[in-house]
């Protein structure tokens, strides 16, 4: 049994083949799905698509892509939208100027509002970090010191430095197909010496599909391959990989009942 840690079920890529495409992903093994919100003020699309299925649940949150756009959420607004049964996760909120081109000041505003609601739920904070190793090491640890929070490295892509500073916050590790590319040496790296209990497989469909089927859209069914990647990477099965990835992700995520 997989569990994709991290999608996109409500983006309009699945608009004309969603039951297609959820029947792929059952197929290949797929047995529960976090679809993940960007827009807090676009959360009832993300919702839907989590109230539709039995097997989806998803998360509530800002991309630091539209932190200029949300800096008027409020952490109130975000714990009240968790207390919703199939809302699992705060998220995915962060830090990227290199995708994206909110100011600086309302990424780290908007940020530090999910790490509030993530510390009063204790529901996992999601977080997208590209190129900012340095100020999320920081600021993760920082807020830590505040009053502890689970945290989710979603589509980990940084260095040695972050993993290590995130894991010494008891931090999961999520891995998408970017583990498959030949260019990402330095990541099967980071993901064999990870304990195992820190794993976790993600899509982050429709984007960034794994080899074979890179620069297509990407789609559930395809997390085989990144699943394949990483237990050679950690020299471990294919089954290994699968059962202790959805363990953890059943650990991290335990507001979803087994």
């Amino acid at each position: 049994m997989i569990a994709d840690s991290h999608c996109h079920l409500d983006f309009d890529d699945f608009a004309t083949d969603r039951e297609a495409v959820m029947a792929r992903a059952r197929a290949a093994g797929i047995s529960v799905f976090l679809t993940i919100g960007i827009r807090v003020r676009e959360f009832s699309r993300v919702l839907a698509v989590a109230e539709r299925y039995p097997d989806v649940y998803c998360s509530v949150g800002t991309l630091p892509h539209f932190a200029d756009d949300e800096r008027d959420v409020t952490t109130a607004e975000l714990v009240a939208h968790a207390r919703h049964p199939k809302v699992v996760g705060i998220g995915e909120a962060g830090l990227d100027r290199f995708y994206g081109n909110a100011s600086w000041d309302a990424q780290i505003d908007v940020l530090r509002k999910h790490i509030d609601a993530a510390r009063e739920t204790q529901l996992p904070l999601i977080i997208h970090s590209v190129r900012e190793d340095e100020a999320m090491a920081e600021m993760l640890t920082s807020e830590t010191r505040k009053g502890s929070f689970p945290i989710v490295m979603h589509c980990y892509s940084s260095g040695a430095a972050l993993a290590e500073s995130c894991l010494s916050l008891g931090a999961y590790f999520s891995f998408s197909g970017l583990l498959t590319y030949e260019e990402n040496d330095h990541l099967r790296a980071i993901a064999a010496g990870l304990p195992a209990d820190r794993i976790l497989v993600e899509t982050d469909a429709p984007s960034l599909a794994p080899l074979p089927h890179r620069d297509e859209r990407n789609e559930p069914s395809f997390i085989r391959h990144t699943i394949d990647v990483l237990a050679a990477a950690r020299r471990a099965s294919v089954e290994e990989i699968v059962g202790q990835t959805h363990d953890n992700f059943l650990n991290a995520f335990d507001k979803i009942k087994r």
